[in-house]
């Protein structure tokens, strides 16, 4: 539960965001169903029966009797259902197309995108249209909704008994690969895996040093090259090391490319070929690294890089920089890739394996404690 209150701490923003548009959402329709609750019929003045005396309603006493007064508290007045019944129920509304309406395009600002906040809703109204519901029960509903639909990608990197089992990591300038490769490198390492490194930006004199700093840290040796050198031939010189040691874990670095780029992504299909040329197998795992703050654009980098990689799973960064953190739910709803970790923040314990229900929890603001 550590990570999941640093999660939901750092996804504050986001979460945040999102509680506050349900509680708008909610109140909108309370307010615009109160008027109408609280019109009804007057009572009919008693009226005189032929041969009867006429009740003498003037001389009733202001005063309300104890048997009344029950009757009077049960019905609080507009405000008090503003505010919630004696103070103990939340504002309800009905979910109505107008909701659902609002519902999608709170989602949709999260980053979710179009399709995937349409089928959330549809999901979350299926058995409930015509319901009154509160803040709390809509995030509930909610958080369940984005749980089951990242249940079936929220898998740990596998490991194989394959020796040195090849990892490539993938993605655009910045999106935290090589950090990522010194947090997992550090994990394997403490968890008894014999682990080494391969600084494959040649290009990025700051990456190498980097992952050195790393490699100190979780006392993991890091294979590099001089600068500008060919990373094909230092991915395959790494894999005859590692194999020679006996390692079980090669990580190998990539230089940042932009998926428009159809020289980088050339230069990353070349580095996948010679490895193949060593173990026709590998890359045994293949790690695109996505940067949560880029929003939809992951998408369009999860297809290109899936074309050129045999992308295998995901690792999500920079949850903490990031006000929108929906995209992580489109990407699993529509590419159905592994999710093996997610980021939010500089520190090694700041990755952790992906829990589907404590970030459904963290991004729609529900508290599980």
């Amino acid at each position: 539960m550590a990570f999941f209150s640093k999660l939901k701490d750092r996804l504050f923003k986001s979460s945040s965001k999102l509680e506050d548009g349900l509680d708008a959402i909610v109140a909108d329709g309370e307010k615009d169903a109160a008027p109408a609750e609280e019109v009804r019929r007057p009572d009919p003045e008693p009226q005189a029966v032929a041969g009867e005396e006429p009740v003498a309603t003037g001389s009733v006493s202001e005063e309300p009797t104890a048997a009344s007064e029950p009757a009077k508290a049960e019905k609080p007045g507009l405000l008090g259902r503003l505010m919630g019944r004696s103070g103990t129920s939340a504002p309800r509304r009905v979910l109505d197309d107008d909701m659902l309406e609002q519902l999608e395009e709170l989602l949709i600002a999260s980053d979710m995108g179009v399709d995937t906040a349409l089928r959330v809703t549809a999901n979350m109204a299926e058995g409930r249209f015509g319901k009154r519901l509160s803040t709390q029960e809509i995030k509930e509903l909610l958080s369940a909704e984005i749980a089951r639909v990242m249940e079936p990608v929220a898998t740990p990197l596998p490991i194989y008994a394959k020796r040195p089992q090849v990892v490539l990591v993938v993605g655009v300038n910045g999106s935290g690969k090589t950090t990522t490769i010194g947090k997992l490198a550090s994990q394997f390492k403490a968890a008894g895996k014999n682990v080494v490194i391969a600084a494959g930006d040649t290009f990025r004199a700051a990456a190498v040093e980097q992952l050195q700093v790393w490699g100190d840290r979780a006392g993991v040796p890091v294979l590099t090259a001089p600068e500008g050198s060919d990373p094909a031939s230092l991915a395959f010189d790494a894999m005859t090391k590692a194999e020679a040691e006996g390692a079980d874990l090669l990580l190998i670095d990539t230089a940042g490319r932009l998926q428009n780029r159809a020289d980088l992504m050339e230069e990353l299909a070349k580095i996948v070929r010679v490895i193949r040329k060593k173990d026709e197998s590998a890359p045994h795992n293949t790690l695109l690294v996505l940067d949560a703050t880029t929003g939809q654009n992951a998408l369009s980098q999860v297809e290109t890089f899936q074309k050129l990689a045999d992308v295998s799973g995901l690792v999500m960064t920079k949850l903490d920089g990031t006000a929108k953190g929906g995209v992580l739910v489109a990407l699993a709803d529509k590419f159905g890739l592994p999710i093996h970790a997610i980021g939010v923040g500089e520190q090694i314990d700041d990755l952790a394996p992906f829990d589907p229900e404590e970030f459904a929890a963290a991004l729609t603001g529900l508290d599980r404690s």
